[in-house]
């Protein structure tokens, strides 16, 4: 189930949406979208505060205190309904396809009577939109393009939102009488980006008590099948859960069936075929005899096939089974072995908690060093000054080394302009420990202008990590187009590491193009990309990819001892 806050969140944003719609004041459609992140990523649960203490939230003022204490109260949100009320569905519909704005969805359906992303698409293919203004052919190959993302994306789960739930309902079935254990397992134990349903075992003697739990449970809203040795059904939220109960015995066995993926377990099934014995989700078997010799765990099912131990995270049938058989697995990087975030933001830019909050949170974390690197000037929106970054460098300075001795690096978020170039000149960026430079607009540039404008920051010598680095939003951006064979070989030569930006809706750089990028030599660094408190927490789903690509400490310089990131951030400049 989601937390108020992001129910919350999401009705303050489409009222915004909804205001945006009906022509309202930009102004007002601003304040409520800062109200919905602030809302967001508030580390206390709001349903807790009464109106004066919502007040206290940044961004969020006495009217947006009551609508919010109102919809607590209530469940709803009269000024939402209303709005609602005053706006066709299928308009609503339109504005969730990427690359549509509000106000375009209204002309097409006040013009046009296009009401559903199917009649729009009809409208394209037949050439109904050529004669109303502001939807030109580029418009159009972009609405076309957004209602592909929207297809691919389909009924799949963002991972975040399908690893919530998935640990709620472990927590929920773990508690019940006789559960010996329970775990999620397929796609979503392997940390793909997106997750279609999730997948839960208990080992369990009885499997009755367990289907009818997670049958009866608050976040329950269908149950699609109710058996005896399988359960499925569909949350509140629209996410299909499959639960299966496995006699204790067959624990080990269950996990590495239903973990998969399919292509591993081919594999796996095929090595055991070859030695006489056949693999199921109960078990190694002998095919003479029927007699079981592994299904305890997974570790006992893999050593009696020949194999170590395979992490969920490698089993994609690209290459796993090559390498454990030639003792050659990679040594996985981990939270754990994360020593610090090199890409976070406080409330002097777009983040919701002052720089003293963040660095008090990177520090219960025990990172043993944590960059501040809030955005520079030329994202206009920020109106960040050399006079502010000076100042914080000033706060920054006096707090290092206070909070568990975690040391602190003061950097930046430059901006790659449309010809490579940054917000600052070289000898202002001297004076950062760290800098991140990202792509923050101009996304359609033609494939070889984008290769040469990211070749050109990473060749600056003050650029340490290219953020975020081909800007998709998974489901509503595609990355931009450029040669990154020849971007991530210029990375490794010119020592700028790549980030892999553990927000969920980014999880950029991805694990197709890490383990590219890591065949042509280049480091990487997994951040957080925080705007928020809670955010730093995110890290463990940029973990999750860089495993998935294959990834050990050796390749993430924010695992590194301080003196050895120091030695790579110089980046080969005169100490």
């Amino acid at each position: 189930m989601a937390r108020p806050n992001e129910e919350v969140e999401a009705l303050l944003q489409e009222y915004a949406d909804l205001i945006s719609i009906t022509g309202g004041d930009a102004f007002k459609v601003r304040a409520y979208e800062k109200a919905a992140r602030a809302i967001g990523g508030h580390p206390a649960d709001i349903s807790r505060l009464d109106p004066d203490a919502l007040r206290d939230i940044p961004n969020v003022g006495r009217s947006i205190a009551e609508k919010v204490a109102e919809y607590l109260r209530t469940g709803t949100m009269a000024v939402v309904e209303e709005r609602r009320a005053r706006i066709p569905a299928g308009v609503r519909e339109l504005i969730t396809i990427p690359t549509l704005g509000p106000k375009k969805a209204l002309r097409l359906y006040e013009d046009l009577h296009i009401s559903s992303v199917n009649e729009l698409a009809a409208a394209i293919d037949a050439d109904a939109l050529r004669d109303l203004k502001g939807f030109g052919e580029k418009t159009q190959e972009n609405i076309l393009h957004g209602i592909s993302l929207m297809q691919q994306a389909g009924g799949r789960i963002p991972l975040h939102l399908a690893l919530e739930t998935a640990e709620e309902i472990v927590a929920e079935l773990s508690a019940v009488t006789g559960c010996k254990r329970c775990a999620y397992a397929g796609s979503l134990r392997r940390m793909k980006e997106t997750i279609g349903d999730i997948d839960v075992l208990v080992a369990a003697g009885r499997s009755a008590p367990f289907m009818d739990a997670l049958a009866g449970l608050p976040s329950t809203a269908e149950v699609i099948a109710h058996g005896s040795k399988k359960t499925s059904v569909r949350t509140t939220k629209g996410v299909q859960v499959d639960l299966r109960v496995l006699p204790p015995d067959s624990w080990g066995a269950g996990q590495q069936y239903f973990t998969g993926s399919k292509a591993h377990n081919i594999r796996t099934r095929t090595i055991a075929v070859r030695q006489g014995l056949k693999l199921s989700e109960y078990g190694l078997f002998e095919v003479d005899s029927g007699r079981s010799v592994a299904s305890r765990s997974e570790e006992e099912v893999y050593a009696r096939l020949g194999l170590p131990w395979i992490p969920p995270t490698l089993r994609e049938d690209r290459g796993e089974i090559e390498a454990a058989l030639r003792g050659e697995l990679p040594d996985l990087v981990t939270e754990r072995t994360i020593r610090g975030d090199l890409h976070t933001h406080t409330d002097l830019t777009d983040g919701l908690a002052p720089l003293e909050e963040m660095v008090a949170a990177a520090a219960e974390r025990g990172y043993a060093y944590y960059a501040i690197t809030d955005h520079a000037p030329n994202l206009y929106m920020q109106r960040m000054t050399d006079e502010k970054m000076l100042a914080q460098r000033e706060q920054v300075r006096a707090l290092d080394g206070t909070r568990r001795r975690m040391r602190l690096l003061h950097g930046t978020e430059l901006n790659i302009g449309p010809e490579g170039d940054l917000d600052w000149p070289d000898e202002f960026l001297a004076g950062f420990d760290v800098c991140v430079a990202s792509l923050h607009s101009h996304f359609d540039l033609g494939r070889k202008e984008m290769t040469r404008r990211l070749i050109r920051a990473c060749e600056n010598p003050y650029v340490n990590v290219l953020g975020h680095p081909t800007t998709r939003l998974i489901g509503k951006r595609s990355g931009v187009d450029a040669d990154w064979d020849e971007v991530f070989a210029v990375c490794a030569r010119t020592g700028t590491a790549l980030e892999i930006n553990a927000q969920p809706d980014r999880l950029d750089l991805c694990d197709e193009d890490i383990l590219r990028a890591r065949e042509l030599g280049a480091k990487f660094a997994v951040n957080s990309d925080a705007h928020s408190v809670l955010h730093l927490g995110l890290l463990r789903y940029g973990v999750g990819t860089a495993q998935r690509g294959w990834l050990t400490p050796d390749d993430v310089i924010n695992t590194w001892p301080l003196r050895s990131l120091r030695r790579f951030l110089r980046k080969g400049r005169a100490s």
